[in-house]
């Protein structure tokens, strides 16, 4: 296994319930608790585990959800337990339909690596930076890694590159001789911000806070989420595609949220207290590497997680496909092992993409000055259909849960063009939409207490 990562811990424990013995090979230091890992700048920023991720965490790492929600991860139940304004408008707050779990990645990390360690066939070699794979073109054999001072080559009958978006191993399968893997790009330029507040007393059940940027309209789009994390704590997020990226001044932070398609996490961060800097990023690209697509593939090697693809975050796919991806590793190496199982599990991952990444790039491809290529007739004609499903949505509970289904990846994308859906989409009714926040009357008292308790 290269790479401790999320991913690389959810491998590990795929692989520990078939192979005599898993090895992660890690370049970086591994932290003895739910503290920051080297090499992931993207950790201070929002994370969300939704729920089609969370099952496969748990499907792989059982007691793992228990244990993240007794060092204060928050059930965030969809949407009764998030106030949303999509592109559509106000979502109402339907009664539980899907969730997602909100936590630091910190303490995600922390959690599922700590429970991977423990089991008997798992070994981790923090410090040792892989440098390249061993064997031929039809066959990798091992990983060539640095010790120290020296080099050393572990053998392996399978090795998987969960070594992230930054994997060298369009590189390495070059110096195998093999060709260069086709690599889709869709960017729209987006950039991060992100803070930790001390949230406000009385806020413990508060709702996740999410305002959403409309692609219909010809400007940068600005995103902005609260989500509730462990210790009392928001952890607050901040995007704007290429023109619209927030900065890194923390003076700019609060303006910024008030200038949102609404001022509500303006409004509500202006009465909690900061704990840390802003902190920006600008890695966001969608960029997926067809390795499924190669003429030839060799035996022994595998490739997932952020290695394989990578999303807008905005969207918060990451680490639940990747468990999906490990998911679809464990049924492989079960079932059907033997000649040919690195290329099932390669299109088993493929197949795990497609849902986020077909919604991640049809999005960002609509914003102003974003690259990627065009998704001619058909995609645009399916992008009509999704602006009238999500304005559907908001108020329409089929709708919803057709939706937030595809959204938390608890189902393929064809959940949405169900006969029944097609039906409520195409005929909707067309009440007045919700004209502020749909928040309850004791979260709004709770709010006026924020304002008036100066």
């Amino acid at each position: 296994m290269i790479g401790g990562s999320l991913t690389g811990m959810l491998a590990a424990a795929a692989l520990s319930e078939t192979m005599a013995e898993v090895t992660v090979v890690e370049r970086h230091e591994l932290p003895a608790g739910p503290l920051p890992r080297q090499g992931v700048p993207q950790a201070r920023h929002a994370h969300l585990l939704w729920s089609g991720g969370a099952r496969a965490v748990e499907a792989l790492v059982p007691g793992a959800t228990e244990r993240l929600l007794a060092s204060g991860a928050r059930h965030i139940a969809v949407p009764s337990d998030l106030v949303v304004l999509t592109s559509g408008g106000w979502l109402t707050r339907f009664p539980e339909q899907q969730h997602f779990l909100s936590c630091t990645r910190d303490l995600l990390d922390w959690v599922v690596r700590d429970l991977v360690v423990r089991k008997a066939r798992v070994r981790t070699l923090p410090g040792r930076p892989a440098l390249g794979l061993r064997g031929t073109a039809t066959q990798v054999t091992g990983v060539l890694v640095r010790n120290g001072g020296r080099e050393e080559t572990l053998e392996a009958d399978l090795v998987v590159d969960a070594s992230g978006r930054s994997s060298s191993m369009p590189r390495w399968l070059d110096r195998l001789g093999l060709p260069s893997v086709k690599t889709d790009l869709v960017d729209s330029g987006l950039g991060y911000a992100s803070r930790l507040f001390q949230a406000p007393p009385g806020t413990a059940g508060f709702p996740a806070v999410n305002v959403q940027a409309d692609p219909r309209q010809p400007v940068p789009g600005l995103n902005g989420t609260i989500l509730p994390v462990e210790d009392g704590r928001w952890l607050v997020t901040l995007s704007g595609t290429r023109g619209g990226q927030p900065t890194a001044d923390p003076a700019d932070f609060e303006t910024f949220a008030r200038s949102l398609r609404h001022p509500v996490i303006g409004d509500l961060i202006s009465r909690a207290a900061p704990l840390t800097d802003v902190t920006v990023s600008h890695s966001t690209a969608n960029r997926r590497r067809r390795y499924e697509r190669m003429r030839v593939w060799p035996e022994g090697l595998v490739v997932l997680g952020d290695a394989l693809a990578t999303y807008n975050p905005l969207y918060g796919h990451g680490m639940s496909v990747a468990a999906q991806h490990a998911l679809a590793l464990r049924e492989q190496t079960a079932g059907q092992p033997g000649p040919g199982l690195a290329r099932r599990v390669q299109r088993a991952a493929a197949r795990a993409t497609d849902a986020a990444w077909a919604l991640a790039g049809s999005q960002d491809l609509r914003y102003p000055g974003a690259e990627g290529p065009s998704t001619g007739p058909i995609g645009a004609l399916l992008t009509g259909y999704t602006d009238l499903l999500m304005h559907t949505a908001t108020h329409r509970r089929g709708a919803a849960r057709a939706l937030l289904d595809v959204l938390s990846l608890s189902a393929g994308q064809a959940a949405v063009l169900r006969p029944d859906v097609l039906a409520t989409v195409l005929n909707p009714l067309h009440p007045d939409p919700l004209r502020d926040p749909p928040f309850t009357e004791a979260e709004r008292a709770l709010m006026i207490g924020m304002f008036t308790d100066r």
